[in-house]
């Protein structure tokens, strides 16, 4: 026990809570959190609202909303919070930068949102538009800092091509960055990937305790789900790759009970695509035929049929080229290709280019498509190291 609790990872709210919230005495805050925001069992919010010489000023509530509660794409609405008083400013709704009205008498914007490591999961490019509108209105900036769940030494995919800048896709990082929100936050102003934040006075509350192999079921830590079809750590370690299937007519397991560790499709032979996939010997994974009816997206109340990923070894388990084989897989094997991948244009956004496609439809084998990275992604890895606070 004694040594669980020596290993256990403390968070950046969590430091900032031991300390008495000393950084933010004497100043209005503003604090661009969600659900997962929480320190043991209480949320930022509420600590914030008691801890003397501090004023709550407003709240911020990314993709998802402040409760988490929202399905992925779907507009989140302005209100005021019922416990504390404090408005509620959407950032996923009729603007996804706050505005200027909405940063009138804040001192501070204070982010603490757990990310999932994946370059199109959206809080990362809400947390920029944030430092960003924080500079504008002279408003300090702080980030309180959480491990990030999948790692923070593997790093794979595509750097984002700034054609396919989205705000799926704001950065020219990897799909797999192996970075904090911290570390982002410190490397999007060092690298003036957004304008204007030159004069951001930006701090980072590190967590403690946590060291870049260190993956989320050693950090001792509850999981709590960032987004509705994130529901545990394998999902996010799935997700990375598994997300390409947005991109297409098939399933990537939203409205089932293991969301991107099935996917499927109406004319997918199972037994087929789990052979030739386990044949493949991926490291930390292994497939299983799978049929199952989605309750949401395209193939909603329709059967679809393909594999479920079951992890065997999280540590050896490669997420982004994992995706690419399965991708392949399918597409090896549709019909009509073209009827599979029916939205190039978001299979560009979330790989970063247009690249994947063109391989894909020039026949080139996952290998290649994985090697056509590595001289990017050794790039990225000297770039982000005077970033890095782990």
């Amino acid at each position: 026990m004694q040594a669980a609790q020596q290993d256990t990872v403390r968070t950046g709210a969590a430091v900032l809570a031991a300390d008495g919230m000393a950084r933010l005495q004497h100043k209005t805050i503003g604090l661009v959190v969600n659900h997962t925001a929480m320190v043991d069992s209480t949320h930022l919010i509420d600590l914030v609202d008691r801890a003397p010489n501090v004023e709550l000023g407003a709240l911020f509530g990314p993709e998802h909303g402040l409760r988490g509660e929202a399905e992925a794409g779907e507009e989140v609405k302005d209100g005021r919070d019922a416990k504390t008083g404090a408005p509620i400013y959407s950032l996923y709704g009729d603007t996804r930068v706050p505005q200027s009205k909405m940063l009138d008498g804040l001192d501070a914007l204070v982010f603490d949102i757990q990310d999932v490591g994946a370059r199109f999961y959206t809080y990362i490019s809400t947390m920029g538009l944030a430092m960003q509108a924080a500079a504008q209105n002279d408003v300090d900036f702080m980030v309180l800092d959480r491990p990030n769940p999948i790692g923070g030494e593997h790093v794979s995919g595509f750097v984002l091509d700034t054609t396919y800048q989205s705000f799926v896709g704001k950065y020219p990082i990897p799909v797999q960055h192996g970075m904090t929100a911290g570390e982002l936050a410190r490397m999007i102003k060092g690298e003036a990937w957004l304008s204007g934040l030159d004069a951001l006075d930006l701090e980072v509350v590190s967590a403690e305790n946590w060291s870049r192999g260190k993956l989320r079921p050693e950090m001792h830590l509850p999981w709590i789900a960032p987004s509705p079809n994130i529901p545990d750590f394998e999902t996010a370690l799935v997700y990375p790759g598994a997300a390409f299937f947005e991109a297409t007519a098939a399933s990537e397991g939203r409205g089932t009970d293991a969301p991107f560790k099935l996917v499927g499709a109406s004319w997918a032979d199972p037994q087929v695509l789990a052979g030739t996939l386990d044949a493949r010997d991926l490291p930390g994974v292994r497939f299983e035929p799978a049929t199952f009816t989605p309750e949401s997206e395209d193939l909603a109340g329709k059967q679809a049929k393909g594999v479920r990923h079951v992890i065997t070894d999280a540590e050896a388990y490669r997420p982004v080229a994992t995706g690419v084989h399965v991708l392949h897989a399918f597409y090896q094997r549709a019909p009509e290709p073209d009827s599979f991948l029916t939205r190039p244009d978001w299979l560009a956004k979330l790989s970063g280019t247009d690249r994947f496609l063109e391989m894909l439809e020039a026949g080139k084998r996952p290998e290649a498509i994985i090697r056509s990275w590595q001289s990017e992604v050794k790039a990225f890895r000297e770039r982000r190291k005077p970033y890095l606070l782990y």
